[in-house]
């Protein structure tokens, strides 16, 4: 039976529950103590430099906001010091919640265009990889997104430092930024570039736009996930289709709410998802930006989907499923995730 208050009474098991995460940005999970101090290093930007006053500052009014707040800390990041500080500080945020593995969506396209050394980011970012897992035991892989409102240039530029320089992590091969107005088929050329190089389709599709979106992403980016993917309850047809096909989409509710792409949290469309058959991962997207992080996104999941800490171990165990971790580390970090299931039901007596 599910808990009668999950947001209070399953925060303790959530915390300790072994996790994967799939979507989640790199600079979007710049902690405030991260983001005060890369802005004391670069006075000429508008961020504040106070940690507490960027509370009003990642309150956003609606997407193209956010969009707008989201670049401000992005042109923070202006040497490969900054993306080491910024990586391994994330994998450090990431370790305190028990997430074990996670796939960041990084933008290089918006680095290297401000000024960082391709070769110095490349490096920056796998140095942070590497110390992360020895040092802290988080596991991480790269998606590299097109800012999609940067247009074809930036498309080809992601795409040829994901196929020329790709970094041992870089599993995925993704697109960003807003959808209005940018069309998916015209990144098809693109991603069908870097699917022949064996990275995984993961766009962006139908957080701000139609099921449209989505289709096009699937049968013109031939998207293996979906980030977001919200409006996907407004068609049966497609909800079928990525059931049958164990699409998974990458759900991130309080992101949601915060760019108003739901308007309320209560209307949020997972459980139509999740009663559809359809393979949901919940994730944190940028969640300091958000005033969230992931253990938080599963004790909402937890109250919006009626679940009990099996139901939450199922839904961890999805994102082990949809993620590209080698299969020998899904078996293990699966099994991870039973063992600690089991052995807290023991102990509780539930």
């Amino acid at each position: 039976m599910p808990s009668e208050d999950p947001m209070t009474d399953l925060h303790p098991f959530i915390a300790g529950l072994p996790k994967a995460e799939l979507h989640v940005h790199h600079v979007g999970s710049a902690s405030p103590r991260i983001v005060a101090e890369l802005a004391a290093h670069h006075p000429d930007s508008k961020v504040p430099t106070d940690p507490e006053a960027l509370a009003d500052y990642f309150s956003f009014t609606d997407f193209g906001h956010f969009i707008d707040v989201y670049l401000s800390v992005v042109d923070l990041v202006r040497t490969p010091e900054d993306v080491r500080l910024l990586t391994f500080e994330i994998a450090r945020d990431m370790a305190r919640q028990n997430i074990r593995y996670a796939e960041l969506t990084v933008t290089p396209f918006s680095s290297t265009r401000r000024g960082i050394p391709e070769q110095g980011f490349m490096e920056a970012i796998e140095d942070a990889r590497k110390a992360a897992e020895a040092e802290l035991g988080v596991v991480l892989r790269w998606t590299f997104d097109i800012p999609g409102e940067a247009g074809l240039e930036a498309a080809a530029e992601t795409t040829r430092l994901a196929v020329d320089l790709r970094p041992e992590g870089l599993v995925g091969f993704g697109l960003g930024g807003p959808e209005i107005g940018v069309p998916r088929p015209q990144f098809k050329p693109y991603f069908d570039r870097a699917i022949a190089e064996g990275l995984h389709s993961v766009p962006h599709a139908g957080e701000t736009t139609g099921p449209q979106t989505i289709w096009d992403a699937l049968t013109e980016l031939r998207a293996e996930r979906i980030g977001h993917g919200t409006s996907a309850t407004r068609d049966r047809r497609l909800l079928d289709h990525l059931a049958e096909r164990r699409i998974a989409l990458e759900v991130c509710p309080t992101s949601n709410i915060a760019t108003r792409a739901v308007t309320d949290l209560d209307l949020h469309p997972v459980k139509e998802m999740v009663d559809a058959g359809v393979l949901v991962t919940i994730n944190s997207d940028d969640p300091p930006m958000f005033g969230t992080d992931l253990n938080n996104e599963y004790a909402v999941a937890a109250r919006l989907l009626g679940l009990d800490e099996q139901g939450l171990a199922a839904l961890a165990k999805n994102a082990v499923e949809a993620s590209y971790l080698d299969p020998a580390g899904k078996r293990t970090l699966a099994a991870e995730i039973d063992t600690y299931t089991t052995d807290w039901l023991r102990r509780t007596g539930r």
